[in-house]
């Protein structure tokens, strides 16, 4: 690959990002056609039901252009026509793509597109364009939302004080760079406990956004009091451990042997629903029971420069019981916000 091709499939992904909270349940596609060593044409893909990356930067290209895109192009009929079909009317002489689509009812058009003559490539900053999507992979192959688990914590660990107070330990900064996260999630949960204590609303404020993710609250015995900000506006959505109703709210039972809401269960049924990426903002015991049942694949910790001691409550209600049981990290990136810093974190090691 030469250094024009890393520029354009830079651009590529820097347009997939305009997507970023809007696309879904569909991926977030960026698309540059390139003729001659010029930019002919750029596009990406807006929302679902719209035109895809590839439509928009075909509009006018000449033939013999080469095509770059962050997600292979589909090759089959859903919403949209097939994007293979344009670029073979459009007489594209390249394809380079970013990754293979991993959605099985989407995954031949590279070989159609060779079939047909044009030279197909791929793998070219694969990493970038996966992370770019890595909600959309997770559903489409694991039929489970990307969980990306939020915490605002002391640097002994510690997230509310003993009675549950928890506004504000970070600062400011923390809190917007918090609402940019909740805004390209498709949804956002919280457990019963978190709106006993803090009454949230889990809608994104701090930032710009199209659209409110869809809220989810965990209450196995439907303890939600019905005045609760959260089931204000657009209706939430409710998993219980038994049946009943609560205002604005879709209540659907999804319960397990101890009585309590099955959790993995629960992740697929929002799969089932298109939801790509989960933000979960909850406290220890929910956070505890997600990590104990393998439901979570990503931290994300604001750590303030501050200490709370013993007494407060801490991340997670654990007791792995030795050393080697505990859960390991490893760290994805880190950044300063402010008086805070947030650490992006991947388990290594499950708890056992």
């Amino acid at each position: 690959m030469t250094d024009l091709d890393h520029a354009m499939m830079r651009r590529a992904l820097e347009l997939a990002a305009r997507g970023l909270y809007t696309t879904t349940p569909n991926p977030r596609v960026g698309c540059v056609v390139v003729r001659d060593g010029k930019v002919v044409g750029e596009g990406w893909h807006e929302k679902a039901g719209g035109p895809h990356a590839e439509v928009a930067a075909l509009e006018n290209v000449p033939e013999g252009a080469t095509l770059y895109v962050t997600l292979e192009p589909c090759s089959h009929h859903g919403r949209t026509p097939p994007c293979v079909d344009l670029i073979r009317e459009k007489k594209i002489k390249r394809v380079v793509a970013a990754m293979l689509d991993p959605n099985p009812e989407a995954s031949d058009g590279g070989r159609q597109l060779a079939a047909a003559g044009i030279a197909f490539q791929h793998g070219l900053m694969e990493d970038e364009a996966r992370e770019l999507n890595i909600g959309f992979v997770s559903r489409v192959t694991r039929g489970r939302p990307w969980v990306r688990m939020k915490i605002a914590a002391t640097l002994d660990g510690r997230t509310a004080l003993a009675d549950g107070r928890s506004q504000w330990i970070t600062g400011a900064s923390a809190r917007r760079d918090g609402h940019h996260w909740r805004a390209r999630a498709c949804a956002v949960l919280t457990g019963v406990g978190t709106i006993a204590t803090d009454d949230p609303q889990l809608t994104v404020r701090e930032v710009e956004t199209p659209r409110q993710p869809l809220r989810v609250i965990v209450d196995s015995r439907l303890e939600t009091p019905p005045q609760a900000r959260i089931l204000r506006g657009e209706k939430v959505l409710v998993f219980a451990a038994r049946e009943g109703v609560l205002p604005n709210a879709e209540v659907v039972c999804l319960r397990n042997e101890h009585n309590k809401v099955d959790l993995p269960k629960m992740l697929q049924e929002l799969a089932r629903r298109g939801v790509n990426e989960l933000h979960v903002e909850a406290g220890p015991r929910l956070n505890a029971s997600l990590l104990r049942e393998g439901c979570v694949d990503e931290f994300l910790v604001y750590q303030n420069m501050s200490f709370l001691g013993d007494a407060a409550q801490g991340m997670f209600q654990l007791d792995p019981g030795s050393l080697d049981a505990r859960v390991k990290v490893a760290l994805v990136s880190a950044q300063q916000l402010g008086d805070d810093v947030r650490l992006l974190l991947r388990p290594v090691s499950p708890l056992r």
